[in-house]
C-alpha cells in the first residue's frame, strides 16, 4: 500500500532512540539455544527477522520467551528435527538455523518468501554436506537430515556472503573436535560481522579466532549462559542521522557504543567526508549538517555494504560525482540493491551509472516519485532520504520496513 513521505520544510533537529542490533539479536538468541543453560537478552530488537528467528528456535527445542518491550529469556533444549523453519527473507534464518540441524535428531524444512528463494544459499549447503548433511537442494525450500555431523576443517565459498562463515562458527563448537572454517572464493564481504560472530562466540566462554584473513577456528565446547544487552543497531541509525546531513540541522543517536564491530559505524566517516560535522560524546553520536553535502569521490563499501542506500541517498544530493564500488554482493540481499538502486535514483532524475559492482552517481535535485521498495526495508531508507527534498513523494510498501524496524514510520515522522 503507498504511503506519503514526509518531507523536510527546514533543518531537521532531534534524537532518536535506535532499536537493538538485528545482526547482534539474532546471534545471540542462536548462541543462547545452543548454551547449557538459561540466558538473558536485553535490548533486543522486536522486529520481523527477530521474530522469526525466535519461531525458529522454539521449533528446534528452544524455550523463548519474551519477558519485556526489549527483553527475552531463552531456556535452551536438545536441537530436535521433525518441524518446519519459514526463513521469511532473513538472510541471518536462512545461514544460521540450516547448521543447527546437524545436532537435530530428525529432518528440518526449510521454507521462506516467494525473494527468498532467490538469495544466495549453495555455498553454505555444500559446506553443510561436507560436515555430514543430507540437502535436497540448493536454494529455498529445502530439506536437511544429518545422523553423524562431523567437525574438522571444511571449505566455504562465502563470497556471496560472510552470513555463510558466521553461521558455521555458531554450530562449530558443538561439532566433534570444533571446527576450522575456511574461505576459498573471491573477496568475502562484511568481515566486521564475522568479528561481531567471534566476539560474541568469546562471550559465551567459547575459544573463536581468526587464524589467517580467510581461516577461523572454533574450538568444541557448550556456550556458557549469558546476560547480555544488544547495542543500538547503526545501520538503521545512519538512516536518522543522515537526515542531518540532508536537509541540514542537527540529529543524535544516544546509546552509541565506545567500540564495536558493527559496520554501521563506519557511517561516521561518510558523514565527515561529506561535509559534516560529526561528534561522540558520552555515548551520544550527533551529526550536524548544513544541507551542502560533497561528494565523496570513491567509497568502498565492501566492509559496510548495508550502508549503500543511506550512501546513495547521500550522494544523489552531493554536489559532484561519488563512485561506489566494491558490493556487487548486494545483488543477492533482500533483492539487487544495485538495479534496485539504480532504478530508483533515475525516477527521481538523478544521473546514475550502474556498474558490476556499484553505482556512479552524479548529486543533483531529486524530484518527487512514487519509490518502489522491492519488499527491501533498506530501500525505504533510501527513498525517505530523497523525500525530505522531493515533495509529494512516496513508497509503494513502507510495510517491509519491519523486517528490522517496525517503528521506523513512527520514528522518521516524529524526527520531522
Amino acid at each position: 500500500m503507498t504511503a506519503a513521505l514526509p518531507s523536510a520544510a527546514g533543518p531537521v533537529h532531534g534524537e532518536v532512540v535506535v532499536p537493538g542490533s538485528k545482526s547482534e539479536t539474532n546471534r545471540a538468541l542462536v548462541l543462547a539455544a545452543l548454551a547449557t543453560g538459561v540466558s538473558t537478552l536485553r535490548g533486543a530488537l522486536r522486529s520481523r527477522d527477530s521474530d522469526l528467528m525466535v519461531a525458529a528456535l522454539r521449533t528446534l527445542g528452544a524455550d523463548i520467551d519474551w519477558t519485556g518491550p526489549s527483553e527475552l529469556r531463552i531456556t535452551p533444549g536438545p536441537i530436535r528435527g521433525g518441524g518446519s523453519v519459514d526463513c521469511g527473507l532473513a538472510g541471518t534464518v536462512m545461514r544460521f538455523v540450516p547448521p543447527l540441524v546437524l545436532l537435530a535428531d530428525a529432518p528440518v524444512s526449510f521454507t521462506g518468501d516467494p525473494h527468498a528463494s532467490e538469495r544466495p544459499m549453495a555455498g553454505l549447503l555444500d559446506a553443510l554436506r561436507a560436515l555430514g548433511a543430507r540437502i535436497d537442494g540448493d536454494r529455498l525450500p529445502f530439506t536437511i537430515s544429518s545422523s553423524a555431523p562431523a567437525g574438522g576443517r571444511v571449505e566455504v565459498d562465502a563470497s556471496a556472503s560472510s552470513q555463510f562463515v558466521s553461521g558455521l562458527l555458531l554450530v562449530g563448537a558443538r561439532l566433534p573436535g570444533g571446527l576450522v572454517v575456511e574461505h576459498v572464493g573471491e573477496r568475502l564481504p562484511s568481515r566486521p560481522h564475522i568479528a561481531m560472530t567471534t566476539a560474541m562466540l568469546t562471550r559465551h566462554g567459547i575459544r573463536a579466532r581468526e587464524l589467517d584473513d580467510h581461516t577461523w577456528q572454533v574450538d568444541e565446547g557448550c556456550p556458557t549462559p549469558v546476560d547480555a544487552r544488544v547495542e543500538p543497531d547503526l545501520t538503521n541509525a545512519s538512516a536518522f542521522l543522515a537526515a542531518a546531513a540532508v536537509a541540514g540541522g542537527s540529529v543524535s543517536v544516544p546509546g552509541w557504543p565506545e567500540a564495536t564491530t558493527q559496520p554501521g559505524a563506519l557511517s561516521l566517516d561518510i558523514f565527515k567526508a561529506m561535509g559534516c560535522e560529526v561528534t561522540v560524546a558520552d555515548g551520544i553520536a550527533t551529526v550536524l549538517g548544513d544541507g551542502r553535502l560533497t561528494a565523496a569521490g570513491v567509497l568502498d563499501l565492501h566492509e559496510a555494504s548495508e550502508l549503500t542506500p543511506v550512501v546513495a541517498a547521500l550522494a544523489a544530493v552531493a554536489e559532484g560525482t561519488t563512485t561506489i564500488t566494491g558490493v556487487a554482493h548486494i545483488r543477492g540481499h533482500e533483492t539487487d540493491r544495485l538495479s534496485a538502486l539504480a532504478r530508483e535514483l533515475a525516477r527521481a532524475g538523478i544521473v546514475v551509472e550502474e556498474r558490476p559492482d556499484g553505482l556512479v552517481i552524479v548529486g543533483g535535485r531529486p524530484r518527487a516519485a512514487t519509490f518502489e521498495t522491492y519488499a527491501d526495508h533498506r530501500m525505504v531508507h533510501f527513498a525517505a532520504l530523497l523525500g525530505l527534498l522531493a515533495p509529494g513523494s512516496s513508497v509503494t510498501d513502507m510495510a517491509c520496513v519491519g523486517k528490522t524496524m517496525p517503528d521506523f514510520p513512527a520514528l522518521w515522522a516524529g524526527l520531522l
